[in-house]
Order: structure tokens, then sequence, then C-alpha cells
């Protein structure tokens, strides 16, 4: 793939007034990298103490984390509809409809929230008997206990992204870095504390993910409450949140950027789950690789995760400034940085790879497993994943989400999807037979899978941008 559009990113747009300078981004980026990186830690953390309890609460962990990173995406895609919305507005400098947008995304979330509690509590056999079909009973076992206490906390979880991106919509990433030191420090020692002191099952790591995200939420919400211009852009506010009235002309433009975003993560996390259903035919040692090599994964392209949401900031803020031609600019200077910053980490990460994974305490085939997951990862995120997933948050920004939808699960369930089965059937083309491996490396099937998904939607996504009909998209 050509990569001539990121050269010379700076060409026919006047640098010397930038509606964000280059201090403006580094103290946006630098401390989303620090968050991204909290939540990487925490669930490193997270796995390494559930594996005192054996593989199979870390299975059982890890099938029940696959399922809720479905919910937590909904969750996300409102997050993200609401700083789109707010991000606009605040370029536009309309503090009362950037506030307004705030209070209206806080109310859906709370409904939504609560809504998939009862929801999930009343169907939580069914989702995960119907789901992960047949699996081992101590797995079984504990993957219910974890999901019955893990429901309880999406409230917080809602609350916290929501208030989380409205922060970041204002150019404030400071805020929900500190918040995320925060999270790490009261889930890591509650962690220890019901695993070690109280000998605590699944539960024990599930309940300091509750009583977190509400502290953490309450928090942010008395911050919103409070909220002033940062760094001369105009404030994000929820002053009369407790006023409730819901304001669906503000609520259909949130959901406009957000229902797309939502089927776009929603499908994707159901191709995932699918996908796992493969892995976890392979048997416990497959599942629990698995779960190791998708933390590591998460750790190798932290700073494109973080150069994504810087994104959404800068070009939701441009565009709401009419600054269309600075969107362009903005967008190829930060996915530049993107693809600097994921090499950066990458190459400690391939070097010391199987000593990281050996702290999980995996069994030796496991681990090697894992390695090879990661590795492969690793090598391929360097060249492509920038394009795939930190850059389409570009048309996001600008409200062309019915693109990046429909590219995103055309992808997903051709590719991804579709080749881990051509994949699993033919034994990767026989690459397993090849090597002499163990039946349960027969799981490399979907993260092979996985890179021909990335391949299709950086192709598609630089072909839209390219054409750039997104910036003239009219959102606010």
């Amino acid at each position: 793939m050509s990569f001539q559009f990121l050269k010379r990113f700076s060409s026919n747009t006047d640098t010397s007034s930038l509606l964000f300078s280059n201090t403006d981004l580094l103290n946006l980026i630098w401390p989303l990298i620090i968050e991204q990186l909290l939540n990487i830690t925490l669930g490193i953390a997270d796995i390494m103490m559930v594996a005192s309890l054996g593989e199979a609460a870390v299975s059982g962990v890890s099938l029940v984390d696959a399922v809720m990173v479905l919910v937590i995406q909904v969750f996300a895609a409102l997050g993200t509809g609401g700083a789109v919305v707010a991000s606009q507005y605040v370029g536009k400098k309309d503090e009362k409809l950037a506030g307004e947008t705030a209070k209206q995304l806080l109310y859906s979330l709370i409904i939504i929230s609560v809504f998939l509690v009862v929801l999930g509590f009343l169907s939580r056999s069914w989702i995960l008997s119907v789901i992960f079909g047949s699996i081992e009973a101590d797995v079984y076992a504990a993957s219910q206990k974890y999901f019955v206490w893990t429901l309880f906390s999406l409230p917080g979880i809602a609350l916290y992204s929501g208030c989380a991106a409205l922060f970041r919509a204002q150019g404030n990433s400071y805020v929900s870095m500190l918040i995320s030191v925060l999270i790490n420090i009261l889930n890591i020692s509650g962690n220890a504390f019901f695993l070690f002191h109280l000998h605590w099952g699944v539960e024990g790591v599930a309940l300091p993910t509750l009583i977190s995200r509400l502290i953490a939420a309450s928090v942010l919400i008395v911050l919103l409450y409070g909220a002033k211009e940062y760094h001369g852009r105009t404030a994000v506010s929820i002053k009369g949140v407790g006023h409730v009235r819901l304001n669906f002309r503000i609520i259909r433009k949130i959901l406009y950027v957000g229902i797309p975003s939502g089927l776009e993560n929603g499908v994707f996390q159901i191709g995932k789950i699918l996908v796992l259903s493969i892995v976890s035919s392979y048997g416990t040692s497959a599942i629990a690789a698995n779960a190791g090599g998708n933390t590591m994964a998460m750790l190798e392209t932290l700073p494109g995760s973080a150069c994504g949401l810087a994104i959404l900031t800068v070009v939701g803020q441009c565009i709401g400034a009419g600054r269309q031609k600075e969107a362009v600019y903005f967008t190829k200077k930060i996915t530049a940085t993107a693809y600097v910053s994921v090499f950066i980490i990458n190459i400690p990460i391939l070097l010391f790879c199987s000593k990281i994974l050996s702290f999980y305490g995996m069994s030796q085939e496991t681990t090697r497993l894992a390695w090879l997951m990661s590795v492969s990862h690793s090598c391929f995120s360097i060249f492509i994943w920038p394009l795939a997933f930190a850059f389409p948050n570009a048309l996001r920004a600008a409200g062309d989400t019915a693109y990046t939808m429909t590219v995103s699960i055309l992808s997903m369930w051709i590719l991804r999807i579709g080749f881990s089965y051509v994949f699993k059937w033919t034994g990767i083309f026989g690459l397993v037979e090849f090597m002499n491996w163990p039946s349960s490396f027969g799981a490399l099937c979907v993260w092979y899978a996985m890179i021909l998904d990335w391949l299709m939607r950086s192709f598609l996504f630089v072909r839209r941008f390219s054409k750039g009909k997104w910036k003239e998209r009219k959102l606010i």
C-alpha cells in the first residue's frame, strides 16, 4: 500500500494560524498515551492476578470479557457520538449547545446501561451457553460468577466512558488520564485485597471494577459540572443536569454518529466473539494463550489508539470551526505520528515478548502459542494498524460514520470471520502440519485472518479520505 498521501502534509495549509499548535497536540496526545497504558496495565494486572486461580479462571474471565467488551463498545460508540457533536460545537465556540450535548449524552447512557443490566441478568445463562457452546465445566462456572458481578458495573462504566469522552472533546485529556490513575489504584489494590487476603474467586476481580468505575464516574460528573474554558477552548459543562429534560434534536445528532459507530463496534465485537468460539474449540490452552496475546496486542497498538482519540478531538473541532483544510492537515500529521510511535513501541516488544509472557504463569505450550500470536500481531501492526483503526477517526469526526460502519462490517465478516473458518478447515493451508505444531496452535487461524481484515480496511479508508467528500458533511 502506498503511503504517499502522508507525505508533505503541510502543503496548501497556512501553518501560521492553525487551530492546534504542536504544543497543543503534544498536550493532548501524551496524556492519552498514558491513559491507554494505564488501561492496558490494568488488564495485565487482572490477568496475572486471576492466573493465581488457575487456567480455568483465566479462561472464564477472558470469555466474559469478550462479551462485556461488546456492551462497553455500545457505551464507547455513544461517547464517540457525544464527543464528535460536542467537539464540533467547541470548534464553533457554542458553549450552550456543547453543554446541552453533554447532558443529553449522560441521560442516554444512564437509560441504556440500566436496561442492559436488567436484560443481561435475566438472560445470563442463555448468553453464556449459546455464545460459547460446550466449554469445560470449571470454565463455565467461573464465567457465570464473573458475568453477574460485571453486569452491575455497567452504569459506572457507561458514565465514566461518556464523561471522559466529553473532556477529550474539549481537548482536555489530562483529567481522564488522572482518573485512569485513580481507577488503577482502586482496581489493583481491590484485586489484591479480595483475591489474596479474603481468598475470593473470580468475583474478587469483578467487584473492584464495579467500585472503581462508580467512583471515577462520580468524580468526572462533579468536574464536568464546574467545567470552564480549557486553554481558550469553549467549556463543556453539565450545569443543570439535575433538571432532566430530553432534547431529541440533540440526541438525534448524537445517535447519527453513535448508532453507526455502535453497530460497527458491536458487529466487530460479535465477530470477535465468533472467532473466539473457534479459539475455544482448540481447548483451554488456546483460550488462555489468546487472552495473553490479546493483552500484548493492546500494548502493541497503544500509541496508535491514543492518536486515534486525538484525531476525533482535533478533526471534530476543525470541522466545527469550518477549517476543512486543517482537518486534512492534522489527520495526516497525527497518523504519521501514530506510525512512528507504533514502530518505536513494537521494537522492544518484539525483543522481550517471551519474557513478558512468562509472567502470566501459563504452561510452556500455552506461552509459546501466545508468543506466536503476539509476534504476528506486532509485525503487522507496524505497517497496517494506524491506517486501519486510528486514521478513519477523521471520517467519524466529520460525521461520515455510515461509510466507516459499512467498510468495517463487510471487512470483518468477509475476511476476518470468513477466512478464520477457511484457515481452520485447511489447517492454515497445511501450516500447522508442516510446522509440526500441537493441535492447539490451529487457533492462530483467527490472527492471520485478522491481518487480511486490516489490509482491506486500510485500502478503503484511504480511498475515501482521498476523495474528500467527507469534509463537506453537515452535522451541526
